[in-house]
């Protein structure tokens, strides 16, 4: 795997060519984890199966971009954009994600999260447009 620490900011790095996987259940705890996800994150599975997925959420975040993703989870069964995380050690990571809300055979519901790599041009829009609605709270 290619993770790396910025040496100037808090800020991991993951390569191009890796995706971050995890699913919650429907109240939004973790079930499964890739090995990249506890990686970056900082956790073991253990540590993280059983854990509400918010553990990973940074202070940055505004409230309203959650609202937007499970708005739109529930009403078009997939939401996708940009997220600062929260590393369990403080430091945090950027990530482009796609959450789909999965309606399995036996009627329940879990929700997939497929994280890759954001342009930084999103990220420096992102960080910008979030500091102004973390203003607004």
């Amino acid at each position: 795997m290619s993770i790396v620490k910025s040496e100037k900011t808090e800020e991991w790095f993951f390569s191009s060519d890796q995706y971050i996987l995890s699913e919650t259940d429907e109240k939004g705890i973790i079930i499964y984890a890739n090995d990249l996800f506890c990686e970056l994150a900082g956790y073991t599975l253990e540590e993280l199966l059983g854990q509400p997925h918010n553990i990973i959420r940074h202070e940055d975040m505004p409230k309203i971009a959650f609202k937007g993703l499970w708005d739109d989870i529930q009403t078009k069964g997939f939401w996708t954009g940009v997220v600062k995380n929260l590393r369990k050690d403080g430091a945090y990571y950027w990530v482009y994600a796609t959450a789909l809300k999965r309606v399995h055979s036996d009627g329940s519901v879990t929700y997939l999260s497929v994280r890759r790599v954001p342009d930084r041009a999103s990220v420096q829009a992102c960080t910008s447009l979030y500091a102004d609605l973390k203003s607004k709270e």
